[in-house]
């Protein structure tokens, strides 16, 4: 769509679109951000080891839940009931910025469903305490300047980098890990994504990510066709390769299932609360970032502080609304900010219909188990690229203000001292544990702390 197309009033948060408009537009958004809402979910299951033929059912579960909660969220978001939602053109989904925290508790409570229940614990009370910070976003929104919250998404987006390479590879817990097997599909994902991202317009650009990955299926359809399914290891065992599709989990699954509550036990331990709770702090500050971004990038105006106080609000108890169905938190979407900042199209209808197809999809596990195969060499080669790209969201954010001296020490500072500490925490190993869990593992916490101190203690620039 044209500029021009782009600025009637049908277009607008209120505007009345009809549905042969509505419908392609709320897609567009869906496709954008399909994969990144499930993404997180497949990665944290896969650190707690609920994987294979065991937990199948349970994770095509989760994946079904955690389609119908966006879609849910979103609608909140949207409509708002009392003072939960903004009313901002916004779309919610699983949060990645939580996996660097989850994979550092995975790794000090070792994995299994009871770490997966006590993080789904930490989230029910970290959500309702991020509601609580929602409601106090008008005395505290001096403490969340372009400077913090891009710090933030930048520590963010470093964090998962990782990550994603880690899956490009197959896995990192894959016998073939790093096989040219597993590379090559990566590589194929990725580059069809950025021929189409940029060498193509409007709804096959918008969905390049998803259409990548579905090239990544086809062809492990075919190399499953071709080459040999299984490899032996250096211990002498047989083992199946990563990239392998397994389509007896699709077959298995059932056409239509509603969603169960609580399929995975809570369990509250203070290993895995404590950093949680500081993760929805930095939560929180990245929220405030996407719709304060989207209203000035979408609305050509700044968001007022019941906008703020409504979404931040709506994402916390979003988060906790999810962990009941074994979701991971919801948050708002950077990659969806950026759709409507680029078209400027904010139309409350349209981004409904896309929470509305979430929802459907969610009610159709088979669906889900066919997301649930997907090779991790396949999900990587999506996975660096939308990882990376938000560590360009949080330069942009930083960069936004004039980057003077104090500004400059800040982000210094926050990603020398604070992201270092964390990506390197056996620095931290003689001091008490409880320190190791706040500020270890993923680096975003420390960052964010350092960034939001520094920002109160440091004195501001005189204007010349």
């Amino acid at each position: 769509m044209n500029n021009v197309e782009n600025k009637g009033a049908e277009y607008d948060f209120y505007g009345k679109l009809p549905l042969k408009k509505a419908i392609p537009l709320g897609l567009q958004h869906v496709l954008a951000m399909f994969v990144g809402n499930l993404t997180p979910l497949l990665i944290i299951t896969g650190a707690c080891g609920l994987v294979g033929a065991e937990f199948a059912d349970l994770q095509v579960e989760l994946l079904q839940n955690a389609m119908i909660v966006a879609g849910i969220v979103t609608l909140v978001q949207l409509y708002a009931i009392g003072p939960i939602g903004g009313k901002v053109p916004i779309i919610m989904g699983t949060s990645s910025g939580f996996i660097g925290v989850f994979n550092s508790v995975v790794g000090v409570m070792g994995g299994g469903v009871a770490t997966y229940g006590a993080i789904m614990g930490a989230s029910v009370l970290g959500g309702l305490f991020e509601s609580v910070l929602g409601f106090l976003i008008k005395p505290l929104r001096k403490f969340f300047p372009a400077v913090v919250t891009g710090t933030v998404v930048l520590s963010i987006g470093l964090s998962l980098i990782g990550v994603g390479v880690n899956s490009f590879g197959g896995g990192n817990n894959a016998n073939d890990f790093g096989s040219v097997e597993n590379l090559l599909l990566g590589f194929l994902v990725l580059v069809v994504i950025i021929i189409l991202k940029h060498g193509t317009t409007g709804m096959t650009s918008a969905s390049s990510i998803l259409i990548g990955i579905i090239v990544g299926y086809i062809a492990a359809a075919i190399m499953g066709a071709v080459l040999p399914h299984t490899a032996v290891n250096a211990e002498g065992v047989e083992y199946t390769k990563a990239w392998v599709l397994n389509w007896d989990k699709v077959a298995q699954a059932e056409w239509i299932a509603l969603p169960s509550l609580l399929p995975v036990k809570l369990r509250f331990d203070l290993r895995a609360i404590i950093p949680v709770l500081i993760m929805f702090v930095v939560t929180a500050v990245e929220t405030v970032g996407d719709i304060s971004g989207v209203m000035e990038g979408g609305m050509g105006r700044e968001a007022t502080d019941s906008e703020l106080s409504g979404g931040v609000v709506c994402d916390g108890v979003g988060s906790s609304f999810a962990a009941l169905f074994g979701v991971l938190p919801n948050t708002s979407f950077s990659q969806n900010v950026g759709l409507v900042t680029m078209t400027k199209i904010v139309n409350r209808g349209a981004l409904a219909i896309g929470a509305l197809f979430l929802i459907l999809c969610g009610l159709f596990p088979k669906l889900a188990a066919l997301i649930s195969i997907m090779p991790q060499s396949v999900l990587g080669g999506a996975a660096v690229m939308m990882f990376s790209s938000i560590v360009i969201s949080g330069i942009q954010l930083i960069t936004k203000e004039t980057l003077t001296m104090r500004n400059i020490t800040i982000v210094s500072v926050a990603l020398g001292l604070g992201y270092g500490i964390g990506v390197n925490s056996g620095i931290l190993s003689q001091l008490p544990q409880a320190l190791q869990l706040v500020f270890g593992g993923s680096g975003i916490v420390p960052a964010a702390i350092i960034a939001i101190v520094l920002n109160i203690a440091l004195p501001k620039e005189k204007e010349v």
